[in-house]
């Protein structure tokens, strides 16, 4: 249903540097670069990194965007090379409990807070 998500980020040269190494961990690379913009994803851009004035000044601002991993260390690479290249850690990787199943994932927060998880659910009989 959603077709792509858009971060506000404050420096678009340094957020563009961080969001490929972490993004790489995910199987999404960078496919299309403008002077305000920056589109990631494996063969659409999925995800866009926008260089705007404002951005919010909160620790938390609120939202955050979820993106599948094929598998726990997927999860894990993400949350280093976050951590490698700058981010925050929100969340170390592990185990956790959503709504309708248990899942492993991590959260960092890039230079600008915004908050990304990386998320991967176990194989079971009923997947």
């Amino acid at each position: 249903m959603i077709d792509h998500v858009s971060v506000p980020v404050r420096d678009l040269a340094k957020a563009g540097a961080f969001y490929e190494s972490v993004l790489a961990a995910l199987g999404l690379r960078k496919l299309v670069v403008r002077e305000a913009t920056i589109g990631f994803g494996k063969s659409y851009p999925e995800l866009w990194l926008n260089l705007r004035e404002w951005v919010p000044q909160t620790s938390n601002p609120g939202g955050h965007i979820c993106l599948r991993a094929p598998n726990e260390d997927a999860v894990c690479a993400f949350h280093a090379a976050a951590l490698a290249n700058g981010g925050t850690d929100d969340g170390e990787p592990g185990p956790r409990q959503a709504a309708f199943t248990p899942y492993f994932g991590a959260f960092i927060l890039d230079a600008d807070g915004n908050k990304l998880e990386a998320v991967t659910f176990p194989r079971t009989e009923a997947n």
